[in-house]
């Protein structure tokens, strides 16, 4: 598992602009006004030959004071919990606060390792002025200026000793991995414990690298699999804005490490954005995917149509997700959790499955018989031929005239021929068009 590094301090140090450094690209949104920064903090970083996640804390916090130091004192706790490594942000501009003193004591009664970094010693008189920070009462200080990125190598080369050494389990890397994602509340780990416990399963826990959470081996039909539980938080968080993070956080870890991501709806509640963002983050990490309704015990008046209901519903939110399979199941009286696994398994094997060359020409001359290419800038578009690179997960790769000319929406024809061929049920494909 990848180790994670946090950033946290008060309000307005300089957290989003350090995190948009140390992650190398502008990922939120920063501003000068204290706890502006809404978006999700959470990226990949890598330095020195080491891949490592790195999490702001900064966040949305409410502008009232007591309440901004219960935030702040509650993220730093969080960020314990979840971290290999803390970074401790303070404002040289501003100098010792009452809160930088709060969360200094927080921090060195704990034993991860925590590096201070000095935020906006943009000149050498800062960055002498930064000494005063020993005051905090940590052995190891780092003035930079995460705006230009002075100082910022070095802090890298100090976090990536820290980490601890990467370890891969063997076991868990030969058997597909399925994520139960959602929403709190959703039943994940409800049907986690049903399949757990059926009587058709042989189970055996792997006491985990991911925090908080055990990794169980199961067995079904012959074959292995390894159930990844999106676990909660372990202290009780406060502040609505944290353990939405936190939970964003957490969900991100489990799709990464996942084959198949099975996202839970509660049948009684719907589908909401945060649902469509988990399904497009399982896609762009080209993850098989699968939507369980849970508590369909629940549902009244249950007619013959409804699944489909439920199905054109939530296709209609997310239109190029139509290749998603959708069942329905109640984790609750165990209603067909099975299913989850029978279809988790089709997926896998979709991932898996390999398209000839021949097949792949033979596909293409039929599309293009069906609907010609377009004529762009006077010339007429061309597909020499296809074929695919890579499988689990899919690449197709396609070697034609100014590919840069394709249209969208004769992409997603091919898409969608693709699938009608060659089914690739709940897997995201991936083509590359390139120029001959």
């Amino acid at each position: 598992m990848t180790p994670t590094v946090s950033i946290v301090g008060r309000p307005n140090v300089g957290k989003s602009t350090l995190f948009n450094r140390l992650i190398g690209r502008r990922k939120a949104i920063v501003h000068d006004q204290s706890g502006v920064t809404r978006d999700r903090h959470y990226g990949e970083s890598y330095w020195n030959d080491r891949n490592f996640s790195v999490i702001d804390t900064g966040g949305y916090l409410p502008s009232d004071g007591d309440v901004i130091s219960d935030g702040v004192r509650e993220q730093v706790h969080l960020a314990i919990d979840e971290s290999d490594v803390i970074i401790f942000v303070v404002d040289t501009d501003t100098g010792i606060s009452s809160l930088d003193k709060a969360v200094a004591a927080l921090l060195r009664r704990q034993k991860k390792p925590v590096l201070l970094v000095v935020n906006k010693c943009d000149n050498e008189e800062k960055r002498l002025n930064a000494v005063e920070f020993y005051e905090l009462g940590f052995e190891e200080m780092y003035p930079v200026s995460a705006i230009s990125g002075t100082g910022t190598g070095e802090l890298l080369d100090r976090v990536v000793t820290l980490l601890p050494a990467e370890k891969v389990d063997e076991e868990e890397t030969q058997f597909p991995k399925i994520a139960f994602v959602g929403r709190p509340n959703v039943g994940k780990s409800s049907l986690m414990n049903a399949l757990l416990k059926n009587e058709r399963c042989i189970v055996t826990d792997i006491p985990g690298t991911t925090r908080d959470a055990i990794n169980s081996k199961l067995e079904y039909q012959g074959e292995t699999f390894i159930l990844i539980d999106t676990a909660g938080l372990r202290k009780r968080a406060k502040v609505k804005e944290n353990i939405e993070f936190y939970s964003t956080v957490r969900t991100d870890r489990s799709i990464k490490q996942a084959d198949v991501v099975v996202l839970l709806l509660d049948a009684m509640q719907g589908f909401d954005e945060q649902d469509k963002r988990i399904l497009r983050e399982a896609e762009n990490f080209n993850k098989g995917i699968i939507i369980a309704l849970n508590k369909w015990d629940l549902v009244p008046d249950k007619s013959t149509n409804l699944l489909k209901e439920f199905e054109e519903y939530i296709h209609s939110k997310v239109q190029t997700l139509q290749y998603i399979p959708i069942i329905s199941i109640s984790a609750l009286t165990g209603q067909r959790i099975e299913k989850v696994l029978d279809v988790a398994k089709k997926v896998i094997e979709e991932r898996k499955k390999k398209i000839s060359t021949s097949q792949m020409n033979t596909f293409i001359e039929r599309i293009l018989k069906e609907r010609a290419l377009p004529v762009k800038r006077g010339k007429q578009l061309k597909i020499q031929y296809a074929l695919q690179v890579k499988s689990n997960p899919p690449v197709f790769k396609f070697f034609m005239n100014n590919p840069q000319e394709l249209p969208p929406n004769y992409r997603r024809f091919i898409e969608n021929k693709i699938r009608e061929h060659f089914n690739f049920e709940g897997v995201p494909i991936t083509m590359v068009f390139r120029q001959k």
